[in-house]
C-alpha cells in the first residue's frame, strides 16, 4: 500500500538500550499517518545561514516538527542550534521546557509557583558558604547537587558537620557561581517513576538503591523494580509535568515517610522507555508511549504542514 506523505519530522533518538527498535517503531506508525521521519539528526553537526539550518544536508527549517530524545549524547553546540531550532518550528519538548527541566532550581520553582509539592531547596551564590552552614542548623540532613546534573553524578549527601567540612574545600574549588541544596527526605530508598505523554498518565514503575548508595538512579547502581500507581501519584506527577510545560516527562516521586506524603524530586524531560531486560521483568508500557507520542507529533503537525 502506497501512503502519500505530505509532513516531514526530524528525529535524534539514542541508539542504545532499546532506542534503535523504538525508533524504527515510530517511523513506521508516523508513516501510517502520512508522516515521513528523517533520522540521526544530531544537530552538533548542523550548520546555519540566511536560508536556513542545516543537518545532514537537510534544511531542518522546512521540517515540521523536530523529535530531540537523546540524553546520553547531548553536547553544548546541539543545545545551542535546538534553542534556535525551535524559533523556527516546532520541537518536543519545547526548547524551554528543556532547559526548565535540565535546571534543578528553575524547575523546583516552577514547581513550587505551581502549588506541586516538590523538595524543600536553596539557592545561594558561591560567596555566601555560610548560608549552607546555616541551612545546615536548620534542615540537618541535606543534599548538595549540582544545577544541572542528571543520574545522580556530582550528589553529595550531607549527615553531619564533619561531612560538611570534608565537602566545603571541594565546593569552593568548583567553577559554579550558586550552591544548589536541598532537604534530605526521609524515604525507604526507592522511588516512583511516573511517564506522562501530552498530559496522560502512560506507566508507573521504580528504582531501589543499592544497598551501598541512597540514590536510587541507576548510573549509581540502583535497579529497576515494579510499582503499582495509585490516583495521588498520578495526579501528582501529571500536575508537574503541566507546571514544566513538557510534553514528554519522566517524573520522579519520594514518599516522606516523616510528612507522609508524595513529593516531586524531578522532572525529565527525556525518560526512557524500557529495555528489552526490563520489558522482560513486566515493564510492557513501550507501545503505549510511542502510540502517545505519535498522536501528539500527528496533533501538532496538523497545523503546521508545509
Amino acid at each position: 500500500m502506497n501512503i502519500e506523505c505530505n509532513r516531514t519530522v526530524g528525529m535524534w533518538i539514542y541508539q542504545n538500550g532499546g532506542g534503535s527498535e523504538i525508533e524504527q517503531k515510530l517511523i513506521l506508525k508516523l508513516l501510517e499517518r502520512g508522516i515521513n521521519s528523517v533520522t540521526g539528526l544530531n544537530l552538533r553537526y548542523s550548520e546555519a545561514d540566511k536560508s536556513g539550518l542545516r543537518c545532514k544536508g537537510f534544511n531542518l527549517a522546512d521540517m515540521d516538527l523536530f523529535l530531540s530524545y537523546n540524553a546520553g549524547e547531548q553536547t553544548v553546540s546541539q543545545i545551542y542550534y535546538y534553542e534556535q531550532l525551535n524559533k523556527l518550528i516546532p520541537t518536543i519538548n519545547s526548547y524551554e521546557a528543556f532547559r526548565l527541566t535540565e535546571d534543578k532550581f528553575q524547575s523546583n520553582m516552577a514547581l513550587a509557583q505551581a502549588g506541586v509539592n516538590c523538595s524543600d531547596f536553596f539557592l545561594c551564590h558561591r560567596e555566601e558558604p555560610e548560608r549552607i552552614r546555616d541551612l545546615f542548623d536548620d534542615w540537618g540532613k541535606m543534599v548538595f547537587k549540582p544545577i544541572d546534573g542528571w543520574g545522580g553524578v556530582g550528589m553529595a549527601l550531607i549527615e553531619n558537620e564533619h561531612t560538611l567540612d570534608t565537602l566545603m574545600p571541594f565546593l569552593n574549588q568548583m567553577d559554579i557561581r550558586h550552591y544548589y541544596i536541598e532537604k534530605y527526605i526521609d524515604n525507604d530508598h526507592t522511588d516512583f517513576r511516573i511517564d506522562v505523554v501530552d498530559g496522560e498518565f502512560i506507566a508507573c514503575y521504580g528504582r531501589q538503591a543499592s544497598d551501598k548508595d541512597w540514590r536510587t538512579n541507576i548510573t549509581s547502581g540502583g535497579q529497576v523494580i515494579m510499582r503499582e500507581p495509585n490516583d495521588e501519584v498520578v495526579d501528582l506527577a501529571i500536575r508537574a509535568a503541566a507546571a514544566c510545560k513538557v510534553d514528554i516527562a519522566g517524573v520522579d516521586l519520594l514518599y516522606d515517610r516523616e510528612k507522609e506524603e508524595y513529593v516531586v524530586l524531578e522532572v525529565n524531560g527525556i525518560p526512557a522507555f524500557a529495555t528489552p531486560a526490563q520489558e522482560k521483568m513486566g515493564l510492557n508500557f513501550n507501545e503505549k508511549k510511542i502510540d502517545k507520542i505519535v498522536d501528539l507529533i500527528d496533533k501538532i503537525t496538523q497545523g503546521t504542514s508545509k
